[in-house]
C-alpha cells in the first residue's frame, strides 16, 4: 500500500534518481563491450533525464524559490547544472557509440548528474521537506508525475528553462519527440 509520502515530490524525484543510477551502474559494467546494449541504455538514460529535468524545472525549482530562504540561489545553480547536462546529452546523442568520445561524454554526463543528485538530496530536498507541508509536497508529486508523461524525451538545449516554457512547450515538444522515438524505435529495449 502506498502512502501520500511515497508519491510526494521528493519521493518521486528520489525514485527517478535511483532508476538513473541503476542505469549508470549497468553502463559502467558494460564498459566498451556490448555496443548495442550501451547504445540502447544511453538512449534510455537520456530519455529519463530529460523527462526528470522538465519536471524539476516546472515544479521543484519554483517551489524552492517560493519556500526556501535561499531558494533563488539554489534554483539558479540547479538550472545551470541542468543546462550543462543537457548540452552533454545533446553531444552524446550525436556521437556514434563506437567512437571513443562516446565513453568520454557518457562519463562526463554521469559525473554531472551524480553531483547534481547529491546536491539535491543532501541540500535541497531536506530544506524543502522542512519548509513545505506534506499536502503541498503530495500535490507537487502528482504534478511531476503528470508532466513527465508529456515531457520531451530528447535534449533541447535551446528551449527556455522557465517553468512556464516547460509547462507550455514541453507537451508539444514531447509529442514530437515521442513520435520520432516511435518511428525510429529509440528508447525501446
Amino acid at each position: 500500500m502506498t502512502t501520500p509520502h511515497d508519491t510526494d515530490l521528493i519521493s518521486v524525484l528520489t525514485q527517478d534518481h535511483r532508476e538513473v543510477e541503476e542505469m549508470f551502474a549497468e553502463l559502467e559494467r558494460i564498459g566498451t563491450g556490448d555496443l548495442e546494449r550501451r547504445q540502447k541504455l544511453t538512449e534510455k538514460v537520456i530519455i529519463e533525464l530529460v523527462r526528470h529535468s522538465v519536471a524539476e524545472e516546472a515544479y521543484l525549482y519554483p517551489a524552492a524559490r517560493e519556500l526556501l530562504p535561499d531558494g533563488d540561489e539554489i534554483a539558479d545553480r540547479e538550472l545551470a547544472e541542468h543546462a550543462e547536462a543537457e548540452k552533454t546529452m545533446k553531444h552524446l546523442e550525436e556521437i556514434d557509440v563506437k567512437d571513443a568520445e562516446h565513453v568520454t561524454a557518457l562519463n562526463r554526463l554521469m559525473r554531472e548528474v551524480r553531483q547534481h543528485v547529491q546536491e539535491e538530496e543532501f541540500e535541497l530536498f531536506p530544506q524543502l521537506r522542512r519548509h513545505a507541508t506534506s499536502e503541498r509536497l503530495a500535490e507537487l508529486g502528482e504534478k511531476v508525475e503528470a508532466i513527465k508523461d508529456l515531457a520531451p524525451t530528447r535534449p533541447h538545449p535551446a528551449t527556455p528553462q522557465s517553468p512556464t516554457a516547460q509547462k507550455l512547450l514541453g507537451p508539444l515538444t514531447g509529442l514530437v519527440d515521442r513520435m520520432r522515438d516511435t518511428i525510429s524505435g529509440r528508447g525501446k529495449d
